[in-house]
């Protein structure tokens, strides 16, 4: 197995909208893709085996077409899901979302496996999630 993505990040929040951040398409939108992804075009059926996608719009005017499946949910605790942005290949990255309740609000560790990713593809993947997670905590300080 390969060397995971990890990233701890303490937010002003409860847990329960941190984890509403990831589950809720409106707050969704506002983070994932650094508002790149319309509402519109992300579609939740946030239970265990309930599917996920959404639309990624990037500035060159091409698309990135996200698909997952939530395998495990655990409200405001732990979320697990898949994920990929080549919709028509099987295999997905798993990815873990763990959040506590710490003073001053929640903290949430993402766990991405990152299999096959170099050491640069790491480095891009844990400075896009970063970019998200701030645009996540602008969201959750409104």
């Amino acid at each position: 197995m390969s060397n995971p993505v990890s990233i701890t990040r303490t937010f002003p929040a409860t847990p329960e909208q941190v984890f509403d951040a990831w589950t809720t398409p409106a707050s969704f939108a506002v983070w994932f893709g650094t508002a790149a992804v319309p509402v519109d075009d992300i579609e939740m059926d946030v239970r265990v085996g309930g599917g996920w996608k959404a639309t990624m719009h990037l500035p060159d005017g091409s698309l990135k077409h996200w698909v997952g499946e939530f395998t495990e949910v655990n409200r405001p605790t732990r979320l697990a899901l898949t994920l990929t942005d080549q919709p028509d290949d099987p295999a997905r990255e798993p990815v873990t979302v763990d959040i506590v309740a710490v003073d001053g609000g929640a903290m949430m560790t993402m766990v991405q496996t990152a299999q096959g990713f170099d050491d640069a593809s790491k480095a891009a993947l844990t400075a896009g999630y970063t970019a998200f997670f701030d645009d996540m905590e602008k969201l959750l300080v409104r």
